[in-house]
C-alpha cells in the first residue's frame, strides 16, 4: 500500500431530531393534554488511534464521513431514537488539525485513544416542556440544533524511539534489516527510500525499541529540496538520532565530515528543538576501509567535526558491530523512556 502522511477531510455530525407537537387522545379523556417527546440526539464521530494501520492512504478515497441525525419526538413523550456515533480509525501517531484555522485539535498516540472531532447536535423539545396553567395545549416545540461540521487536516508522524538520519544510500536501510524483521528494499546500486519503514529491534524478552528508517535527507531539505520537511517531521517524536554516515562513499564529494555538517544544519533550520536531541555518530560501511587504515578513518572524522557524542563503527551489510550498537541504545533508552518528548514545538515551515 502506498505511504501517505497527510490528508484532508470532512466531518459532519448529525443534527438533532425535532420535537413533537401532540395531544393525548384517549378514550373517555376529552380534556388530553400534550404530550409530545423530545427529538434524539446526532451522532457525533470521533477518531480512533489503529495501531494496525500505518498509513492516511484510505482517506484518498473517502474524504466525507457523516454520522447519523437524530430521530423526531413522537406522542406518548416518546424520545426519538439518537443516531449513531460514528468511529473512524487512523493510524497511531496521527495529529489533527483544523484545516481552517490550523489550530491543534489532538495527537493520537496510544492505542484505542478516542478523539471527539464533531459533536452530534442536541434533540429539540416536544410540547409536553411548554404547558402551563395558562396555556394548556400549547403547539409549541424546539427543533433539534444541527450537529459540528467541519474540515481537517490529519498528518502522520511515525512513532519510534530511534530515528535514522543520514544522505541517500547511507545504509540505511540495510542497517534496519541488520537490527530488526523490517524488510525495506536494499539493492547493490544507489537509490534512495521514499517512504518511512519501522522495524522493532529485539534485544532479549520485554527489552525492545522501535526504529525508523527516514528517506534520505539532501542539503536545502528544510526548505523542501527533495523529500524535504515531508519527512524531516517523522524525525520529531524519536528520543536518539543516529546520524548515519558512509565512510567509504562512491561520490567523492560526499565527505563525511562535511556531510554530517550540512545534516546537522537542515535539522537546525527545521527545529531548534529536534537539533537538541540526542544524536550519536555511526560511520557506516567500515568493511570497506582497509584494516591498517581503519582506526585513523575514524579517528579523523572525529576530529574534524569535534564530536562530543557517543561514536560506533558497524558494516550493516555484513553486521559488524550492529549487536553492540543495538545493545547501547537499548540500555540507553531504559533511561531516556520515563522522560517526555516535547513535541508541541511546531517547526518552522516553508
Amino acid at each position: 500500500m502506498k505511504f501517505v502522511d497527510e490528508a484532508t477531510i470532512r466531518v459532519e455530525a448529525g443534527n438533532g431530531g425535532n420535537g413533537a407537537v401532540s395531544f393525548r387522545r384517549e378514550k373517555f379523556v376529552p380534556m388530553g393534554g400534550p404530550d409530545g417527546g423530545d427529538g434524539g440526539r446526532g451522532g457525533s464521530i470521533l477518531l480512533v488511534a489503529n495501531s494496525g494501520l500505518n498509513t492516511l492512504a484510505d482517506f484518498r478515497f473517502t474524504t466525507t464521513f457523516r454520522a447519523q441525525h437524530g430521530g423526531r419526538g413522537e406522542g406518548g413523550q416518546r424520545t426519538g431514537r439518537s443516531g449513531e456515533d460514528l468511529v473512524v480509525q487512523v493510524p497511531l501517531g496521527t495529529i489533527v488539525y483544523d484545516a481552517g484555522s490550523s489550530e491543534r485539535i489532538g495527537d493520537l498516540t496510544q492505542v484505542g485513544q478516542q478523539l471527539l472531532v464533531a459533536r452530534g447536535g442536541k434533540g429539540g423539545l416536544g410540547n409536553t416542556h411548554f404547558k402551563s396553567s395558562t396555556n394548556r395545549a400549547p403547539r409549541r416545540f424546539i427543533p433539534g440544533s444541527a450537529g459540528e461540521h467541519r474540515d481537517l487536516h490529519l498528518e502522520l508522524q511515525v512513532l519510534a524511539d530511534v530515528g535514522l538520519l543520514g544522505m541517500p544510500n547511507a545504509g540505511k536501510s540495510t542497517l534496519l534489516r541488520a537490527l530488526s524483521e523490517a524488510r525495506p528494499k536494499v539493492a547493490d546500486y544507489p537509490f534512495t527510500t521514499l517512504h518511512p519503514h519501522l522495524g522493532v529491534v529485539r534485544i532479549g524478552p520485554e527489552r525492545s525499541f522501535v526504529m525508523a528508517d527516514i528517506p534520505g535527507l539532501i542539503e536545502g531539505a528544510a526548505e523542501g529540496a527533495g523529500l524535504g520537511i515531508r519527512f524531516l517531521k517523522h524525525l520529531s517524536r524519536t528520543r536518539i538520532l543516529l546520524h548515519l554516515v558512509d565512510v567509504a562513499p562512491m561520490d567523492p564529494e560526499a565527505e563525511p565530515v562535511k556531510v554530517v555538517k550540512a545534516l546537522a544544519a537542515e535539522l537546525k533550520k527545521f527545529s531548534k528543538e529536534l537539533a537538541k536531541r540526542e544524536r550519536w555518530l555511526v560511520l557506516n560501511k567500515i568493511d570497506l576501509v582497509p584494516p591498517e587504515g581503519r582506526m585513523a578513518h575514524i579517528q579523523e572524522i572525529v576530529r574534524g567535526l569535534r564530536w562530543k557524542g557517543p561514536v560506533f563503527t558497524v558494516s550493516a551489510a555484513t553486521g559488524e558491530g550492529c549487536r553492540e550498537l543495538a545493545a547501547s541504545l537499548m540500555t540507553r533508552l531504559e533511561v531516556l523512556r520515563p522522560e517526555a518528548i516535547d513535541i508541541d514545538e511546531q517547526p518552522a515551515q516553508s
